[in-house]
């Protein structure tokens, strides 16, 4: 972290048309949506209505790891972002290792949007196979990611105000629903939460977590588009605040709403929005929020995408990845790291003809604890930029308050986390692989600047 005199763009040809407003609506665009959408229903099903002591848990740490990058972020605002700050902080190394652990995560999450959105359309449209429609989806924004950022960021501000707009009105539903104030509906009261709070205990709270870290993952891309942002040392603390309260809000007032609403047991947790809506009787309601959850799904795929090929190509820029990547069009897009990004997503739709109803339960389970990772080297790279900063008396653009405590304290709840997740056998396994593969990419970005290095050294 550099003082504010130094707190410039690097040195590249990305554009630099993104407004602020755009910034604030693509970070909800990325956390709001298939994790939401569809994951809360996972998370119930898992923990009961215990499911909000995880949201509540994940919420706090990433209000936290929000802080933190945003006072790196406002600094130096880089398309690399904690990658770039992991590896001022802690080394080449461990810089390009974060980068390429979020880069899998996020291509893997495009993905699931992917086959999400197109499951759910699948279910008020039978008529196109769901991997023909999640085909289509990848090539459709595939080519917007290609138009440059400035059509991008409209495109992706007006998606996220449609499904903004709609869990307002799901709220509004559901509190009339609770309240009984709807016409010749029974209120079902809290009987649902207070009867079996923890039905499944710890257990079921830690194999929640995954589920609902997963849903909070992606928010982190306001770090990352801060480099093709207009005064990012101004736009990203108030995206960030902006962005977190809201999420708080539209996640743990939804969730509250669909375990009040829903038992453990209904079949209506598989689609959880549509499930609360048919339970009100308003004819129509459900197929309604069902579209809007496709549009929602479509929004984060598109917001992800962004994110995973402007990752990528930091990487290439720095020459942790092949410098192909970093290759431009004429509208300053990362053209061949869009491409390369998407790419696992047309081959899960693959998968998904070869294996249905099989793709996008594993994808959930992949990705939720390299989420962790990825915070915790951010607040790591915090506290170690910060220190520095404060002993070179260097002025910051966005102070983190409360530090080193908050900081420190989530990584206490990262430990935490970690321990409970280890306690848990249907979480184990997930988080030793995660291990393992951290220290394969390690390894590799290791073994690849030492060959890189030997290649370029004069003999």
């Amino acid at each position: 972290m550099t003082s504010k005199s130094t707190a410039v763009r690097p040195k590249s040809h990305l554009g630099h048309s993104m407004k602020p407003r755009q910034l604030t609506m693509m970070g909800l665009g990325s956390a709001i949506g298939a994790g939401l959408f569809l994951g809360s229903g996972a998370g119930i099903q898992a923990a009961g209505p215990a499911v909000l002591i995880s949201y509540l848990v994940a919420g706090t740490l990433i209000i936290l790891v929000m802080w933190a990058l945003g006072e790196m972020a406002a600094a130096n605002p880089t398309s690399g972002a904690f990658s770039v700050y992991a590896e001022r902080a802690l080394g080449k190394t461990a810089g390009a290792t974060v980068g390429w652990l979020w880069w899998l995560q996020l291509v893997v999450v495009i993905a699931a949007e992917a086959l999400g959105a197109a499951g759910l359309l699948f279910s008020v449209w039978p008529v196109t196979p769901v991997w023909v429609l999640a085909l289509i989806f990848m090539v459709v924004f595939t080519a917007i990611n290609l138009t440059g950022v400035k059509n991008f960021g409209e495109f992706e501000f007006w998606f996220a105000i449609l499904k903004v707009a709609a869990i307002v009105a799901f709220l509004a539903v559901g509190a009339a629903l609770l309240l009984g104030l709807v016409p010749e509906v029974a209120s079902p009261g809290l009987a649902n939460i207070t009867t079996d709070f923890a039905p499944a205990g710890l257990g079921g709270i830690a194999t929640a977590l995954f589920v609902v870290i997963f849903a909070f993952g992606g928010t982190e891309i306001v770090a990352v588009a801060a480099a093709e942002t207009e005064d990012p040392e101004h736009s990203v603390g108030r995206a960030i605040r902006t962005v977190l309260w809201r999420i708080l809000v539209f996640y743990i007032g939804s969730v509250f709403v669909i375990a009040a609403v829903l038992p453990v047991s209904s079949e209506g947790l598989a689609s959880p929005f549509a499930g609360v809506l048919d339970a009100a009787r308003i004819p129509g309601a459900g197929t309604a929020i069902t579209l809007v959850a496709v549009v929602a799904l479509l929004s984060a795929l598109n917001a992800n995408l962004y994110g995973a090929s402007r990752m990528v190509y930091s990487l290439a820029e720095r020459g942790e990845a092949p410098r192909f990547l970093a290759r431009l069009s004429g509208a300053s897009v990362p053209m061949v790291a869009v491409g390369v990004s998407v790419a696992f997503g047309f081959f899960a739709t693959v998968l998904e003809l070869l294996f249905p109803d099989r793709i996008l339960p594993a994808l959930f389970q992949l990705v939720g604890s390299t989420c962790l990772v990825v915070w915790g080297t951010a607040l790591v790279s915090q506290l170690i930029l910060r220190r520095r900063a404060d002993r070179d008396s260097a002025e910051l653009p966005l102070r983190m308050k409360g530090f080193p405590g908050l900081t420190n304290f989530g990584l206490v709840l990262l430990g935490v986390i970690f321990a409970v997740g280890f306690s848990a056998e249907s979480s184990r396994g997930q988080l030793l692989s995660t291990f393992v593969l951290v220290a394969c990419l390690a390894a590799a970005c290791w073994l690849g600047a030492r060959l890189t290095k030997s290649r370029h050294t004069p003999k």
